[in-house]
């Protein structure tokens, strides 16, 4: 299985830099079978029966990315240097994996600081990434963060413009409850409140999950080889509550359908040991692409994802390579928008 195989042509200008607004007036594309429809995410209950249940991650986004100064005495006076930061994960110890740039202007034990109350100390480097101890933890860290943070928007978004006021309200869901992530999960971006109205009216319930989106969720794939590619390794939750109500879904007939990747990717992992759902707590690195056996999912509400990347190959194992080939062909010529801030697909095999 080649990686030239998930590759595809995107014109530059289908790649969203902005969001629709409302959420819930984006496009969307429902695959049903080998049926290709075109709607608007606000008819999403119309393409879900009364006793489905979405699946939705509860992560939330952190401002991850810091812009700050070190300060150095040297025999010539002072000097500063701007130190560009992106957090990845917190570690057991309290301290925060990272990336830095310039890395190479930072020594250990120096302090970056990026605003009148929040600085972080360089405590070590390994593999091209920094490890930083912060002055503050718990609610202060958090308030601090806020304050000086912007949102970390995925690389083809920042290339064509920086992160703004407006990115912390529309780069967040709005269930978001457990914070951690350094990316959105991106489908879950399309509902607001009218929407989850319309849902609930329709039968339609909902379940819970934590899946911590990581930076890695953006590397590329550089064997040509996919199956030998390594997947980065995320922590997530699937509580015993929301294992019960998927499993109670299952059973009376209902159909489970993660909204994005990232959901999907957990209760799969979740379903891993025994092939039936269970409570599920700590990293999971599953990589999912075609001849994976799904346990769980009998569809998905996802974007549309960045050719030859590890989300191309998982939407290909839910519906077949040429198929999905042909549902991106479908999106391309209709013009939809792609990535984050894009429009969305109902993909039902």
């Amino acid at each position: 299985m080649l990686l030239s195989d998930f590759d595809f042509d995107l014109p530059e200008d289908r790649i969203a830099t902005r969001p629709a607004r409302p959420r819930s007036s984006a496009r969307l594309l429902v695959a049903e079978g080998p049926a290709t429809h075109d709607a608007v995410v606000r008819d999403l209950p119309d393409w879900l029966r009364p006793g489905d249940r979405l699946v939705l991650n509860d992560t939330r986004v952190i401002p991850a990315r810091l812009s700050g100064t070190r300060r150095r005495d040297g025999p010539e006076g002072p000097t500063e240097a701007r130190i560009e930061v992106t957090l990845l994960e917190p570690q057991a110890d309290g301290s925060w994996g990272a990336l830095v740039k310039p890395l190479k202007k930072l020594r250990e034990g120096e302090e970056v600081i990026f605003s009148e109350d929040l600085s972080a100390t360089l405590e070590g480097k390994e593999d091209g990434q920094a490890r930083l101890r912060f002055n503050l933890s718990g609610e202060d860290f958090d308030a601090a963060l806020a304050e000086a943070g912007a949102m970390p928007l995925p690389p083809y978004i920042a290339a064509k413009r920086p992160a703004d006021a407006r990115d912390k309200e529309d780069y967040q869901t709005i269930w978001a409850r457990r914070s951690g992530a350094v990316a959105a999960p991106t489908a879950s971006l399309h509902f607001d409140a009218p929407l989850l109205e319309a849902l609930k009216a329709r039968g339609v319930t909902f379940s819970h999950v934590t899946l911590h989106v990581g930076a890695g969720t953006f590397l590329p794939v550089k064997v040509e080889d996919v199956t030998t590619h390594k997947m980065h390794a995320e922590w997530g939750e699937v509580s015993a509550e929301a294992a019960e109500e998927i499993a109670a879904t299952r059973a009376a007939g209902g159909r489970i359908i993660p909204v994005g990747t990232t959901a999907l990717r957990l209760i799969e992992s979740a379903a891993r040991e025994t092939g039936a759902i269970a409570p599920f707590a700590g990293e999971t690195d599953i990589f999912i692409y075609p001849g994976f056996t799904f346990r769980v999912t009998d569809a998905l509400m996802t974007n549309f994802h960045l050719p030859k990347s590890t989300l191309m190959m998982l939407v290909a194992a839910l519906m077949g390579r040429e198929r999905i080939l042909e549902i991106y062909g479908h999106a391309i010529a209709e013009r939809y928008r792609f990535f984050s801030y894009g429009d969305a697909s109902l993909l039902i095999p």
